[in-house]
């Protein structure tokens, strides 16, 4: 397994490219790495600069006399090989090329020529052609977008390895928004050396690292791919998103990364068989992370529904009913019995059992306090429609109490405006995952349970 230590806690990186305009990728790197409280030795290197956001700026990499751990390198490709030559003589093993202009664009001959010097003096390259690296707990920020512009993850365990910059960016700023941490991202570009593989096998063995993302155009090494995947899925859910499952799509990957698509029935049968969740869209992903790191492991497929809006139920039954993973629990004697005696006499108590529009807090107590020790309810999919005028906002402090006791997974769905967000927001900072919509949490759902339920 290749050590990438120094791409997400190096105790120096130097920006070779770092510049005094703002707009320029190279300030932006530097300031990134500042404002990110990166705690480790900083270094800039530009020979035209004495000093750059009051870091010294040198002439060169060999000027440095401190010992670097990583290099960030942002200039133009023509110079990329002769800093990459330079920076071997200084010793410099580990090295993040954000730089474009390789083959994603025909100029193969380059990139070729820069893989052979990686190989031939063992060198460890993330890139060319990528975002960057982001470690949240470790402060490490090596992307080249700016953080008033795109928020940063609260640390946390989703990890995302993706090829694309523009997918992770923007997964990334809504992961943030949401309220989802990270603990490690990685956009790897063109892999011309370091690829999925090697990042996945990293991650398998990372401790901070809870469940794995994946978003891909394309796999240059598949027999490496397969072989590093289907260990690390033993360990921990690997999801994973594939680009260019169309003709015109495979044809866009490869003026994007220089990489050859190939079939998407090829890939998707390569998923199955390696243990991969397969997710369809982007939103899908980032809710099966979230499952992932946020719930307990199930103990069967059987779900319960509680809900305060009858369509609602029926909605997430139908979805239930549908999903070749799950199936709709069927209540114990005693809890069927405990709850006619202490729900209304209007309540007819099945699965969905629906609490109506005069649910009060109370009502959701007694029916999560039952429905959370039947033994034949392996998930309880939680529906709460706030608008309702006799659920109070304490509801939030009962479901937490429930959902700490980590008997069961529990599930929430909450759908309307404002006062719907901040109570569902409520639930998000105590770890419990809340979902808008039914047909989300039962595909989340669905995937904890294809995963754990063999």
């Amino acid at each position: 397994m290749e050590d990438l230590n120094n791409f997400f806690k190096p105790k120096s990186v130097v920006v070779i490219g770092a510049s005094r305009n703002p707009n320029k990728v190279g300030h932006v790197l530097l300031r990134n790495l500042i404002d990110g409280g990166f705690k480790g030795k900083i270094f800039a290197v530009n020979k035209n600069a004495e000093k750059i956001l009051n870091y010294k700026s040198y002439k060169s990499v060999l000027s440095i006399n401190d010992k670097i751990d990583l290099a960030i390198i942002a200039i133009p490709s023509q110079f990329v090989l002769q800093v990459v030559k330079e920076c071997n003589k200084k010793n410099i093993k580990d090295l993040l090329i954000i730089t474009a202009g390789f083959s994603e664009v025909g100029n193969a001959e380059l990139e070729n020529e820069l893989k052979k010097y990686i190989i031939d003096n063992k060198i460890r390259m993330v890139g060319p052609n990528c975002l960057g690296v982001l470690d949240p707990k470790n402060k490490m920020d090596s992307l080249f977008l700016p953080r008033h512009r795109l928020k940063r993850p609260d640390k946390g365990g989703i990890s995302f390895v993706c090829q694309s910059g523009a997918v992770g960016s923007t997964i990334l700023d809504l992961a943030a928004e949401r309220g989802h941490g990270f603990s490690k991202f990685v956009s790897y570009g063109n892999a011309t050396s370091l690829d999925e593989s090697d990042i996945i096998e990293y991650l398998g063995e990372d401790d901070d690292t809870k469940v794995i993302c994946l978003y891909v155009e394309a796999v240059k090494n598949g027999k490496k791919f397969m072989k590093v995947v289907k260990e690390v899925s033993k360990k921990k859910p690997v999801i994973a998103i594939k680009g260019g499952i169309t003709e015109e799509g495979a044809k866009a990957t490869l003026s994007h990364t220089g990489s050859l698509a190939g079939s998407a029935e090829v890939y998707f049968g390569v998923f199955k068989q390696v243990g991969i969740i397969h997710a369809k869209t982007l939103n899908d992903m980032l809710n099966f992370a979230s499952i992932f790191e946020k719930s307990i492991k199930p103990k069967g497929n059987k779900v319960f529904v509680i809900t305060n809006g009858g369509g609602y139920g029926i909605i997430t039954t139908d979805n239930i009913v549908s999903n070749k993973n799950l199936a709709m629990a069927k209540l114990g004697n005693e809890t069927i019995k405990n709850l006619r005696k202490n729900l209304s006499n209007l309540t007819n108590v099945r699965n969905p059992l629906d609490l109506a529009g005069d649910a009060t807090t109370n009502t959701y107590d007694e029916a999560l306090n039952y429905c959370i020790n039947d033994k034949n309810v392996d998930i309880v999919l939680l529906i709460v429609l706030y608008q309702t005028p006799l659920i109070t906002t304490d509801i939030v402090d009962v479901i937490i109490e429930y959902y700490d006791m980590k008997k069961k997974p529990i599930v929430v769905v909450s759908t309307g405006g404002e006062f719907t967000e901040t109570l569902s927001r409520s639930l998000e900072e105590n770890g419990i995952l809340t979902f808008t919509f039914p047909e989300d949490a039962v595909k989340s759902v669905s995937a904890l349970v294809e995963y754990y339920i063999k």
